[in-house]
């Protein structure tokens, strides 16, 4: 793959990451007045956020790096969204108060996840069978 895929993945995600983590910090520790407008939030999905939002920096790094393990961390955050997905409508569904956005939200990032574990397979395993040749 040319490079230029690899620097503008590499930019998205590390900005994606940047933006998961300040909106996931600013509702869990209550910055910048973010927790109020966030309405009925649910606790489980903003740490689960968080946690995706270092991954997604430390894959940003291993994108920029073509390193194999960078698959592996979004492959982790895709299932750790999934897992708080199933939690958030198990939630719904038992009467619990949320954000309609939130369900939307999440199937968006799960999206977006999924979207940059395939560009790091593609380009990482393409990179290292085509150098092998």
């Amino acid at each position: 793959m040319k490079k230029s895929l690899i620097y503008v993945a590499t930019a998205i995600l590390a900005g994606f990451g940047l933006l998961t983590l300040f909106l996931s910090t600013s509702v869990i520790f209550d910055l910048f007045g973010i927790r109020a407008k966030e309405g009925n939030y649910i606790l489980f999905i903003v740490w689960s956020n968080f946690i995706s939002s270092i991954l997604y920096l430390i894959a940003a790094y291993g994108l920029f790096k073509s390193k194999k393990w960078t698959i592996y961390l979004l492959g982790m955050s895709t299932i750790i969204l999934i897992i708080a997905f199933v939690g958030l409508k198990i939630h719904a569904n038992s009467g619990g108060l949320y954000e309609t956005q939130t369900v939307g939200a999440m199937i968006f990032r799960i999206s977006v996840t999924l979207v940059f574990t395939i560009i790091a397979y593609f380009t990482i395993i393409h990179k290292r069978t085509s150098s092998s040749v």
